[in-house]
């Protein structure tokens, strides 16, 4: 018992002591404390600290100068104790060292204060070390008045004889905030709190310029951000609506939410309004954005549900200088409804609207006011990718070089790409798992990628989506113009379509008018046909093992209209069964299998097979709906198809470098033909005289016929520019005859020309009538490999600009290689034609009124007559003598002229 209670006292008597430590140890603290009682609390930053003379301007302009920073959500520091002795405290020094800007009052007695002396000397040492921006205000001071101090320094000088090291820094303190750009205010200034407001504004406007200027993680965006700048022409009157453009992911937001940030404080009211795509869906989606619209800029809240803004809160809104993003719009109504026209915002206000379709952008914003937001460049694309591959280390090792540019190269520059992908490769310890990560973005790209790039597929509209599709499984890297007969044949709107995927940065043409597709998008697209594949509801069969797959196990096909694969394992494909089919593309030039054997529907419109493996097409195939036949590096031989089989609709036949193709297939029928490709068909012999029929025939490409020597009469629209490395590059014709048809071609000009044949005199004669137009390819080659030129000027030769232009061309030809020119004067006098007189004049007359902006041509046309009635030829205008002796002279002095100036060995000739 005795002990238990002996215990007790012990405790207490412990309890008692440590009392009266507590107590000895808490008198000790408060008093060191008792200092810095007014000290605010210190945070991690401030945005401003204020250095001021407390006597001076602490009730007056500082205490409205604080009120106006807080109001605008600035972060200030400012030291609310009456100053005591010289030392400021630790906690002060590191409150200037923790702030952005500093704001330095000098006043009346500022330079009385040695704590304010020993605050600006802190200052202007963390400006030196560390950039802080120092902005003094002269308040009711000259600055002058500042950098000099006289008096008041040689006080402090006695004052501080053992210290005169620190009032040397003071001094020069002084003066180098004296000479610093800053505010002076004097009674003539304004009133103090306006004069507040406006230096507030100024630090906030600094404060946006260094928080936007700290671009971390943005790589490349300053120069964008100045570009967008440039449009928004800030100094301009007006409301300027400015649109950002580009694929998902590319970084318009981001460049939007940069420009704002910067810009934001120079205008009254700021409203950045985000995803108006996503957020205006829903019922009330769209009037909520609104709402928030004018909560942000009116600086109050609205709950308006109807389609018309109430006139007072449109009035409000007038009166307000504001900046507006619209980031990702995605409908030109949903511009109508929140901005409306421009004259709902006052004078100054500008607008950025950020957007994937530039279609939507058009219907608000000038065509040179759109900024097109392109990838990264490469150096760009594998900074930002090291940032998030190797957390924040921007050059890898060397290990590692070639596999980030590897991934770099295949993304193509697409920010938010670089970093989810960039934060993949992150969790990759090894090369191997570097390689793995690679396959694995190529062959299953992230779900938040495909997810990002399948809005702008969402959006589309039917026509556009399936051109989309199309294009991802068969056109990428394809020429637009054959991508166009393509997506025709298939019922599409390709034109228009095509505008719309370009608009939307699905796509884009490059310069050698090839259709270009990202990868990850062609990826995406490609995912989408094989799900509908799986359903069996697509109408595209892209790879070789479905293509297997329907052949050979009589998969359902009723949907598909177009094919393409690669090196068919089969010996025999009868796509018959797939009976709507109506595009089929083949790449087989390595197909090996002798026995293959095919059967085609007659549905096919379209057949491009690279190196088709038969010498024909199917016997029982009908070819009435064919229009394109693409066979390049093929099998085929002559008799491509039987006589009953003629493609009759065909427009396009191309079976270049076909090393067993002797002669043409029969495409005498084929009267709508446009485009024949034979290039580099070494064995092709002659080509059928029924060409000069095909009066639609535009171009004919023989370069590589080796063996090819003789061509028929061709149609005079055909471009036959490249004979190279075939036996007819050196072929020439003897003569070329001009003439008007209307005048002469069924009397003198076919006479003339069937005594020319009759003495094997080769002789060029355009057969076809014409009408308006200038003179095609394939004539301006005649005249220029023809030995000479007859010119029949009749009375209405001159009324055709056909005539007039193959009459200059002749000329040239005459001026540059010495072509002879032989006029006859048919029906009119040489005199008329000289001087263009009579039906010239009249024609020249008209002519003149035609060509009002472009009368250079007209005066080339009369040049060329005047120069051309002055050589020597043919008078037949009075009609002395009988027109068949007129032909036997004409004749008779060709044939002269030809033995002198021609080789015996005239080469190849013209059939």
């Amino acid at each position: 018992m005795e002990s238990v209670d002996f215990f007790q006292v012990f405790i207490i008597i412990i309890i008692l002591i440590m009392t009266l430590f507590y107590i000895y140890f808490r008198s000790l603290t408060s008093s060191s404390a008792a200092v810095d009682t007014d000290m605010p609390p210190l945070r991690e930053k401030y945005d401003v600290f204020i250095s001021f003379r407390g006597e001076d301007t602490r009730d007056g302009f500082t205490s409205y100068l604080h009120k106006a920073l807080l109001g605008k959500k600035i972060e200030t520091y400012m030291d609310y104790r009456l100053e005591k002795g010289d030392d400021i405290g630790r906690a002060l020094l590191e409150a200037i060292a923790k702030s952005k800007i500093a704001l330095v009052i000098f006043s009346k007695d500022y330079a009385s204060s040695t704590w304010c002396l020993k605050e600006l000397v802190h200052i202007l040492g963390c400006k030196k070390s560390h950039g802080q921006i120092v902005i003094p205000i002269f308040y009711r001071i000259d600055p002058s008045h500042v950098r000099k101090q006289g008096g008041l320094l040689w006080r402090l000088k006695k004052r501080f004889k053992g210290s005169r090291d620190e009032v040397a820094n003071w001094r020069a303190a002084l003066e180098e905030a004296a000479n610093m750009a800053g505010f002076p205010y004097s009674i003539q200034t304004g009133t103090e709190a306006d004069f507040a407001e406006k230096v507030a504004q100024d630090v906030l406007t600094k404060l946006n310029r260094e928080s936007s200027s700290d671009l971390r993680g943005l790589v490349g965006i300053e120069k964008k951000i100045e570009k967008i700048e440039s449009l928004l022409c800030l100094d301009s009157p007006g409301v300027c609506c400015v649109g950002i453009w580009g694929m998902g992911g590319i970084g318009k937001t981001t460049l939007a939410g940069a420009v704002f940030n910067r810009l934001a404080s120079e205008f009254e009211a700021a409203c950045f309004l985000k995803n108006v795509r996503e957020n205006s869906e829903g019922r009330d989606g769209i009037y909520h954005l609104r709402n928030t619209l004018l909560g942000e800029i009116l600086k109050d809240s609205f709950n308006i549900n109807t389609q018309c803004i109430p006139v007072h809160i449109q009035n409000r809104l007038s009166r307000t200088k504001a900046l507006i993003v619209l980031d990702d719009v995605s409908d030109p109504s949903q511009l109508e409804f929140l901005v409306g026209y421009h004259d709902r915002f006052f004078q100054g206000s500008r607008i950025i609207i950020t957007a994937r379709d530039k279609g939507v952008l058009e219907q608000k914003v000038d065509n040179d006011k759109i900024y097109k937001v392109e990838g990264l460049r490469l150096d760009e694309a594998l900074q930002l990718f090291h940032l998030h591959a190797f957390k924040n280390i921007e050059s890898p090792t060397t290990d590692y070089t070639e596999l980030s540019r590897e991934v770099v190269e295949y993304v193509k520059g697409i920010p938010l790409v670089l970093k989810v992908s960039g934060s993949s490769f992150l969790r990759c310890k090894s090369k191997q798992q570097w390689k793995d990560e690679m396959n694995r973005l190529k062959q299953f790209p992230s779900e938040k990628i495909q997810g990002f790039f399948r809005v702008s597929y969402d959006g589309l509209e039917e026509n556009e989506k399936e051109i989309f599709l199309d294009i991802a499984c068969f056109h990428k890297d394809r020429n637009m113009d054959d991508v166009k007969v393509m997506l025709d044949i298939r019922g599409f709107s390709s034109s228009s379509g095509i505008k719309v995927l370009i608009d939307m940065c699905l796509i884009s043409i490059s310069k050698r008018n090839s259709i270009e597709m990202h990868d990850l998008l062609q990826k995406m697209g490609r995912t989408i046909v094989r799900k509908e594949c799986i359903e069996e509801r697509s109408s595209r069969l892209f790879s070789a093992k479905d293509v297997y797959d329907v052949l050979k196990n009589n998969k359902e096909a009723a949907r598909v209209q177009a094919i393409f694969f690669e090196e068919l394992n089969l010996n025999h494909a009868d796509f018959r069964k797939i009976y709507k089919l109506r595009l089929l593309m083949a790449e087989t030039y390595k197909f090996r299998h002798e026995n293959f054997s095919l059967d085609l529907p007659n549905s096919l419109s379209y057949l491009d097979w690279l190196g088709y493996p038969l010498k024909s097409l199917p016997s029982n195939f009908s070819p009435e709906n064919l229009l394109v036949l693409h066979m390049p590096l093929s099998q085929v031989g002559a008799q491509l198809w039987n006589e009953g089989q003629s493609p009759v609709n065909l427009k396009e036949i191309d079976l270049g470098y076909s090393k067993h193709l002797t002669e043409v297939p029969n495409l005498s029928e084929s009267l709508k033909i446009e485009r024949i490709d034979l290039v580099g068909c070494e064995r092709l012999v002659e080509i059928p005289s029924y060409f000069q029929h095909l009066h639609k025939l535009t171009y004919l490409r023989l370069a590589g016929c080796q063996s090819l020597k003789y061509l028929p009469k061709m149609p005079c629209n055909v471009e036959l520019n490249d004979l190279s490395h075939t036996a007819l590059e050196s072929v020439k014709y003897d003569v070329f005859i001009s003439f008007r048809g209307g005048d002469t071609r069924f009397s003198f000009t076919s006479h003339l020309y069937e005594a020319l044949c009759r003495e094997k005199i080769e002789t060029y004669i355009d057969d076809s009538l014409v009408i308006g137009g200038e003179i095609a390819p394939a004539l301006r080659g005649a005249i220029e490999r023809s030995t000479i030129s007859v010119i029949i000027f009749s009375k209405n030769y001159a009324s055709s600009t056909w005539c007039l232009d193959e009459l200059v061309h002749i000329l040239v030809c005459k001026e540059k290689s010495g072509q002879l020119v032989i006029p006859i004067f048919y029906d009119i006098s040489q005199s008329d034609v000289l001087k263009q007189q009579g039906s010239y004049a009249l024609a020249f007359c008209q002519l003149e009124k035609r060509f009002i902006d472009s009368i250079d041509k007209v005066h080339k046309w009369r040049d060329a007559l005047t120069q051309a009635a002055n050589l020597s030829g043919f008078d037949d205008s009075e009609k002395t003598e009988p027109e068949a002796s007129l032909v036997e002279k004409v004749v008779e002095d060709i044939w002269t002229k030809l033995n002198c100036e021609l080789s015996s060995d005239k080469g190849p000739v013209w059939n």
